[in-house]
């Protein structure tokens, strides 16, 4: 580590202690959402945060590496998107253990890569719960996008949600359901597509 990243990384932590949220943290812990150190700062807050350093490779780098929650979502913000190659994104994917963090890779970084579309499919396949609530949060936020799916990603893609909606999983159960009302929310066509797929899959799934 350089001594610039090494200093911003530094007042970084060292403001963390003037942001704190006491009563936020408490409450993820109450959750399940467990890290080695949660300041409970917001999220609107750290995205503040971020615009100061803008998007920098080296100190996204050296803020995963904080078992700490608000630094690595300080690094999902900064990540140029380009810079994630599939091994560093297999690095960040095996400490990525609590929903809000797969939600956040998705939200903050992978939707801008390339390669979203290859890592959604992999990742709904996965049985790792939180690879799953990734996969399904980065799907939703394509189809937001208005990305539409061949006809072979269509049958896969809701084959991989009717799994996913009765997993024991309360998240993965919640992102597939999210995500199949992106996928319908593309048109008439799909949103027809849906209900008859939850239909033939005695599935209880409402779609508004």
């Amino acid at each position: 580590m350089n001594e610039i990243v090494h200093e911003q990384l530094k007042k970084i932590k060292q403001s963390f202690r003037l942001r704190m949220d006491g009563m936020i943290s408490q409450s993820m812990r109450n959750k399940g959402l467990e890290y080695k150190i949660n300041w409970g700062i917001p999220f609107y807050e750290l995205k503040t945060m971020a615009k100061e350093y803008g998007k920098d490779y080296e100190l996204a780098i050296e803020l995963w590496k904080e078992d700490i929650r608000e630094c690595k979502i300080l690094a999902t913000l900064i990540m140029p998107a380009e810079r994630m190659d599939n091994d560093l994104i297999d690095v960040w994917m095996e400490g990525t253990i609590s929903q809000e963090m797969a939600e956040m890779l998705a939200f903050n970084l992978y939707q801008y890569m390339e390669q979203a579309p290859v890592l959604a499919y992999k990742w709904m396949a996965s049985h790792s719960p939180s690879l799953q609530v990734c996969a399904f949060q980065l799907i939703a936020r394509l189809f937001m996008k208005g990305q539409e799916p061949n006809e072979r990603g269509i049958n896969e893609y809701l084959d991989q949600v009717s799994v996913a909606l009765s997993s024991e999983h309360i998240a993965v159960r919640h992102a597939a359901g999210s995500s199949l009302q992106k996928f319908a929310d593309l048109g008439d066509e799909y949103r027809q597509l849906v209900e008859n797929y939850l239909k033939s899959q005695n599935l209880d799934v409402h779609i508004s």
